[in-house]
């Protein structure tokens, strides 16, 4: 009860600050703003499929280290805030045994991660569970009037997690941008698929497999969230999938957009989520709307019926949107205003770019093409007067 109630007044002083330090703004549809500056594109690396497990991230985990220290020792300080250590002494105790309890290849990764940056291993298994809780999205699906497909994400995150009211930004969406990374995986040399990361973590939000699907994931908000899951698991009760591992062994084994699908609607998961697919022909673009246990709506693209782009953020698609936190809407009316000629990854970043479609939990945008395998990615901030989510 008492971190309930914790939980309660940080929020109530949250929205008080959020009213008293966030200008208002008028919601608009951006234009030319690709490309970005130079300087916001995100780098490329490699990550080698056919190293022992323990060794994959090695490289990459090294040169980020400091990086992914200070993004830790922010979730430590949230997390520190709620029993003075206590939580964090439980991190170390019980999520460094965790590790051993998942699935094959996951448990060395993560082990070769902590020993790459010298971070204890029960902190690095808790950055890698962290997005199943806290990831606030919004994902496109958009084909062309010649069929062509095209998906793009914004990836926000860090929700209530350190407000600063001086700069306007939040703590840890701010630590989370340097290490942003484009990952090529590779088996025999050769591209498996690509990937936006956070340097550290081993599953996958944001994805495109070559010739085959593109996917993003948009967390789902619902009373038998992510933390339910971890709880089970901790005490035994492993028959669920952990959202970022099991998209990993969708990415690495799934052949077509309808196996992808398929993957994805009916395994058991930890965590409810939104999974976002988009495939090579007209009319393969779907969203995934999933409880723990089972998908409950498949929404697909119809082009012949008007429907040429789908629109996700974090709320079911037959449900209104909270009024707090409506991106949809003005997502919704920017793609609409696009129409279906403009249809490109330019002009989609334009609404990723646009408010409150973007905004202050903004760590990145991601624009795919399946036919291609293309995939880009560019660090996103959002200026004042911005809203914070």
């Amino acid at each position: 009860m008492e971190v309930v109630l914790r939980c309660a007044a940080i929020l109530v002083c949250l929205l008080v600050v959020v009213q008293a330090q966030v200008p208002p703004f008028t919601e608009k549809c951006e234009h030319g703003m690709y490309p970005p500056k130079a300087e916001s594109k995100v780098a490329s690396y490699v990550i080698n499929l056919d190293l022992p497990p323990a060794e994959r991230w090695t490289s990459l985990a090294k040169e980020k280290a400091p990086q992914i220290r200070d993004m830790i020792a922010e979730i430590k300080a949230f997390a520190g805030a709620f029993g003075n250590g206590s939580i964090i002494a439980l991190v170390d105790k019980y999520l460094a045994p965790l590790a051993d309890t998942l699935p094959y290849p996951f448990a060395d990764e993560l082990k070769g991660i902590a020993k790459a940056t010298d971070i204890p291993l029960g902190e690095v298994v808790l950055f890698n569970v962290f997005y199943e809780f806290f990831t606030v999205c919004t994902s496109i699906v958009a084909e062309d009037p010649s069929g062509k497909l095209f998906h793009a994400r914004n990836l926000d995150f860090g929700l209530f997690l350190g407000w600063d009211i001086k700069n306007n930004t939040w703590a840890l969406s701010e630590k989370l941008r340097p290490i942003v990374v484009n990952l090529d995986w590779q088996r025999g040399g050769k591209t498996v698929f690509k990937s936006v990361n956070f340097a550290g973590y081993v599953g996958l939000l944001t994805a495109v497999k070559p010739q085959t699907f593109t996917y993003s994931m948009n967390e789902r908000f619902s009373a038998d969230g992510g933390y339910i899951g971890l709880i089970e698991w901790i005490l035994g009760q492993r028959d669920g999938s952990w959202m970022g591992f099991l998209t990993r062994e969708v990415l690495e084994n799934a052949t077509s957009f309808t196996e992808a699908e398929t993957m994805l609607a009916n395994r058991t998961m930890l965590a409810p989520a939104y999974f976002i697919l988009g495939g090579t022909k007209s009319g393969e673009g779907a969203i995934i709307t999933r409880s723990r246990e089972r998908a409950l709506d498949i929404k697909r693209l119809d082009p012949a019926n008007g429907r040429w782009f789908l629109l996700q953020t974090n709320y079911d698609n037959w449900e209104n949107p909270p009024f707090i936190d409506d991106r949809r809407t003005p997502g919704d009316n920017c793609m609409a205003n696009m129409t279906t000629a403009n249809t490109d990854l330019p002009h989609i970043f334009d609404v990723l770019s646009s408010k409150p479609v973007l905004n202050k939990l903004t760590t990145y945008t991601a624009l795919m093409q399946v036919d291609e395998g293309h995939i880009e990615s560019y660090i996103q901030e959002c200026p004042d007067p911005c809203i914070p989510w």
